[in-house]
């Protein structure tokens, strides 16, 4: 009998998801020096994280031989003086990824189906495949959630439905009137999942604390990846109403959070001048990719995110020629976009190499 035989019959058809390549990665696979690698693939945060969280990170890497708190007290605490909420209403996760499988075991049965938006973040299909339910993708419209054909693709099967605001890969955002309208609009039967992983980079970020007050079936989700700069850490956290976290945390393993990402986190969120200059830079950075992008000739998406699309053409080939020359971006091919490219918004040093590369690449 061979190992497949033994396998789980949906493990040899769940799709693998493809992260952005490493700098490492690709120096050694086009023989090129680290040190001259740009990566612009996987909105990272390019200014890093704030003073304050690495040296929380390097004192806590001092007690390294000890388990760390399983409870993430600490954080919770810190995080319900942050949203005026309690610290039972808040589930730490190993980055957000985690928690969206956290809703996978807590809610999905084979059979269940799942409403989402496409494109959308690629990792609500692999968790809704991972339980056996049914994928239900709505297009977007001008490369928005179209949240009224998403409640109506809601049907008796429905368990969970994923909102992202903004949307990966798309950059785009729906306003909090249409959130709240969309949220209360959903039956008892399904739970709402509002991914909030960009919303720092918001003027203002919806705010769906109300509904989760009113007893509603939401949980919503951030994470210390992007605007913190903590994405090697891998902390994410969701609030819910109590019933809601608990559920969560019941599914949740032991120790799932490290406690040097405990640390960084808690001092990140006392940084709240780090967070204001990475939204004022990275304004800027979207503002030059614009320009530039724009006088490329290149179509573009607007963007309120860390990141921004270009419609180059043949996406495969100017990602290939951008990385041979020590720039990584993402294609969006696996997003059914062969002719785009996602750009994360670096430094102004990196996104003008970035501009200066594709114009070549365009050129050549």
């Amino acid at each position: 009998m061979n190992l497949e035989a033994l396998v789980n019959p949906s493990v040899l058809t769940q799709p693998v998801y493809e992260p952005g390549k490493p700098i490492e990665d690709v120096a050694r696979e086009l023989g090129l020096d680290p040190a001259t690698i740009i990566k612009l693939a996987s909105n990272e945060n390019p200014f890093g994280p704030s003073p304050r969280a690495k040296a929380a990170a390097a004192r806590a890497l001092d007690q390294g031989e000890l388990y760390p708190d399983g409870g993430c007290v600490a954080l919770r605490a810190r995080l319900a003086r942050a949203y005026g909420l309690d610290a039972g209403q808040f589930v730490i996760g190993n980055g957000s990824n985690e928690l969206l499988e956290l809703l996978g075991h807590v809610f999905l049965r084979p059979g269940d189906e799942v409403v989402m938006g496409n494109p959308a973040f690629a990792v609500y299909k692999l968790v809704t495949l991972l339980f056996g339910a049914k994928p239900v993708e709505v297009p977007l419209v001008n490369h928005k959630h179209d949240l009224a054909a998403l409640a109506a693709a809601v049907t008796p099967r429905t368990k969970l439905i994923f909102v992202p605001s903004p949307n990966n890969p798309t950059g785009t955002a729906n306003t909090e009137a249409e959130l709240l309208a969309f949220a209360r609009s959903l039956p008892e039967h399904v739970v709402f999942a509002f991914d909030e992983a960009y919303a720092e980079y918001l003027e203002n970020p919806p705010d769906l604390r109300p509904l989760i007050r009113e007893g509603r079936k939401i949980v919503c989700l951030r994470t210390f990846s992007k605007i913190y700069g903590l994405a090697s850490l891998r902390v994410g956290y969701g609030y819910a109403s109590p019933a809601m976290a608990a559920l969560l945390n019941r599914v949740r393993q032991p120790f799932n959070v490290n406690a040097i990402g405990q640390a960084a986190a808690i001092a990140a969120l006392d940084d709240g001048a780090f967070v204001a200059n990475c939204v004022r830079d990275n304004r800027a950075g979207l503002a030059q990719l614009e320009a530039g992008l724009c006088a490329l000739g290149l179509k573009t998406v607007p963007s309120v995110a860390n990141f921004i699309l270009a419609k180059v053409g043949d996406g495969a080939r100017v990602f290939a020629e951008l990385q041979k020359r020590g720039v990584i971006v993402r294609p969006m091919k696996p997003y059914g976009m062969p002719e785009w490219l996602r750009l994360t918004v670096g430094t102004p040093a990196q996104n003008e190499r970035l501009l200066g590369t594709l114009a070549e690449v365009l050129c050549g």
